[in-house]
């Protein structure tokens, strides 16, 4: 180890106390799980709102690492105004333009929790409920919750469960299921926040990042696709060779200055690896750390941390300042039921949706 950097002079992270999880909440009991590995990596997930609270994996030094963004305690999430911070999201991850949709003939109009548009689920998505615990071993944990017909006003009763395996390998998958029983739309992702520096490091602008994209859908002044899929080449939104998070994200593109930064959809151009597409990867300049991203969805949400305020003491007693996080959310594109031409996001009756994403950790060579 490095004495004499002052980035190895931070003392090592600890995983949240489980009692300060553990109340009744909405007549069910919220608590903190702890997944390890042979290795040593630790992933520690609350029932509540199905959330990943942290992530230790090693860095280039053998020093275990959190690079996810979480709170202390139950209590700072229920009181923070930051709702998603590693959390599951849906029905709908993302914006629904005007929170309307229409399905078989039908219009339904959602709540509108983001301007005059839906945004991940609604006042209360999937981010503020509590879980059921199905499964738990010393590796993974399965969740499962049921979305009552309108709730947040979507169609149909849908049972999810949602799974986290974190394997020997330094990989944290995440497999998504659902049933409905009447047709419906769905999008579910994860929605953690990601400072491979370690939570609390300072800015992310230096973190290098490739994503496998040849094209991304542009958005209008309230962060809708405009139905446009655009090419990335000779934009700032070209990171198909590696490039840092913050060489570009101050460049005066039209994109750029609606968003406050990244907050946009990229189109996934398809090379398989196991099943699944190879979407992204980022390396901390600090640490060292590689986060590889491979899923099975046809997009990946980049956003840069742009609306963070430094309002929240963070669980390593920092703040969650302005662009000191980044999340690779991977996902159908947003507003896909009024966008004909996207993905389509629709689930019919007593179908099965099932996906998963991969987040495999290693050391940059």
């Amino acid at each position: 180890m490095h004495s004499t950097d002052s980035f190895y002079s931070k003392p090592l992270p600890q995983l949240p106390s489980a009692s300060a999880f553990q109340q009744i909440l909405d007549g069910k009991k919220t608590d903190l799980f702890i997944l390890q590995n042979t290795a040593g990596t630790k992933a520690a997930i609350t029932n509540y709102g199905a959330r990943l609270v942290s992530l230790l994996v090693p860095d280039k030094n053998g020093q275990f690492t959190d690079v996810v963004l979480g709170f202390a305690s139950l209590s700072h999430y229920l009181q923070s105004g930051e709702r998603y911070y590693g959390a599951t999201v849906g029905r709908y991850a993302n914006r629904i333009t005007n929170g309307i949709f229409q399905l078989n003939g039908e219009q339904y109009q959602l709540e509108c929790n983001n301007g005059n548009n839906h945004l991940h689920g609604g006042v209360k998505g999937f981010q503020e409920v509590v879980w059921d615990v199905v499964q738990k071993s010393s590796n993974s944990l399965q969740l499962s919750y049921i979305s009552a017909n309108m709730e947040e006003g979507y169609p149909g009763n849908l049972r999810v469960k949602v799974t986290y395996t974190l394997s020997d390998e330094h990989e944290l998958m995440i497999s998504y299921e659902a049933v409905t029983d009447k047709d419906t739309v769905i999008n579910l992702t994860n929605h953690a926040f990601y400072n491979l520096n370690g939570e609390g490091s300072g800015s992310v602008a230096n973190h290098v990042l490739t994503i496998n994209s040849n094209e991304y859908t542009p958005v209008n002044d309230t962060l809708i696709p405009t139905s446009e899929i655009a090419t990335v080449e000779n934009t700032p939104f070209d990171f198909r060779t590696a490039t840092e998070i913050g060489a570009r994200i101050n460049t005066a593109h039209e994109q750029l200055i609606k968003g406050n930064g990244y907050d946009h959809n990229f189109v996934l151009n398809p090379k398989m690896h196991a099943g699944i597409m190879f979407a992204a990867k980022a390396v901390g300049d600090k640490s060292g750390i590689v986060m590889q991203v491979y899923t099975e969805e046809p997009g990946l949400q980049l956003y840069t941390g742009n609306f963070m305020k430094g309002a929240h003491t963070l669980k390593s007693g920092a703040t969650d300042d302005c662009r000191t996080a980044f999340c690779l959310e991977t996902q159908h594109y947003p507003d896909s039921p009024n966008q004909p031409s996207f993905p389509s996001t629709r689930l019919n009756a007593d179908e099965v949706y099932s996906t998963k994403s991969v987040y495999c950790f290693s050391i940059q060579e």
